[in-house]
């Protein structure tokens, strides 16, 4: 589990950021990586390896944190006139006072009636009913390719994780990946319906994520990693 970092502890208080250190059994060397979304550093290492030793190869890193810092972009809250990915497609968001309270897409924007203190919420929501739409169709599409089905699919918005699936066959995707591209977000729930077959990582598993993916596996990897962190920025702030 994590360990979280007391900022009284000696070494820890010169870090910009708290730290989280979460000793790994079969971990051969420590890493380090930022949080974005909540603004930490993670470090796994060894099992064996103590605290100390921990933070103090920490603050050797000090110029690799500060350097991630300073590319961290900001975050993009849903206000009238910013512009989201949806879908694959630049989308405007666009208020309208006298308007519906439930967000409507028309062409390039995404209308949205009711008071401005809403928009937001409103607009989320929509995003969220259209995401469990839209992957809840993808899940059944490619449960019958692998012949396989999922007891339930539901959507979250987990700090860490783009879906799960458990070993009682219930999916769980995070609504954001409505916001990615089609190709990413079809190879996030390929990857979790080959879990209800395979609840490993093992050369089975990736042969069926592969034959369900197709070909462009590997560059739906890539540009989820691409994309990922605006993917967490959007809809934060305000």
């Amino acid at each position: 589990m994590w360990l979280t970092a007391s900022s009284d502890r000696k070494g820890e208080e010169l870090l910009p950021l708290p730290i989280e250190i979460r000793p790994i059994r079969n971990a051969r060397r420590m890493r380090l990586r930022l949080d974005e979304t909540r603004g930490v550093l993670k470090l796994t290492c060894p099992a064996r390896t103590s605290r100390q030793t921990a933070i103090r190869w920490a603050l050797d890193q000090r110029e690799w944190i500060e350097t991630q810092l300073a590319r961290r972009e900001e975050d993009e809250p849903f206000v009238p006139g910013a512009i989201i990915p949806l879908e694959g497609e630049e989308v405007l968001l666009f208020a309208d006072p006298a308007g519906p309270r439930v967000a409507l897409r028309d062409g390039g924007r995404l209308v949205v009636g009711g008071p401005e203190s809403g928009f937001a919420r409103r607009v989320e929501a929509h995003l969220r009913a259209r995401a469990l739409t839209v992957m809840s169709a993808e899940v059944d599409e490619f449960c019958a390719a692998a012949n396989v089905n999922a007891r339930a699919v539901a959507i979250g918005d987990a700090a860490t994780r783009w879906g799960s699936c458990s070993s009682q066959g219930r999916i769980r995707l995070s609504w954001r990946l409505i916001l990615a591209s089609p190709a990413v977000r079809r190879f996030v729930v390929a990857h979790e319906v080959a879990h209800l077959r395979h609840l490993d990582h093992s050369s089975a598993f990736r042969a069926l994520e592969a034959e369900l993916v197709g070909p462009g596996l590997a560059a739906a990897k890539a540009a989820l990693k691409r994309e990922g962190p605006r993917l967490r920025r959007l809809g934060r702030g305000r």
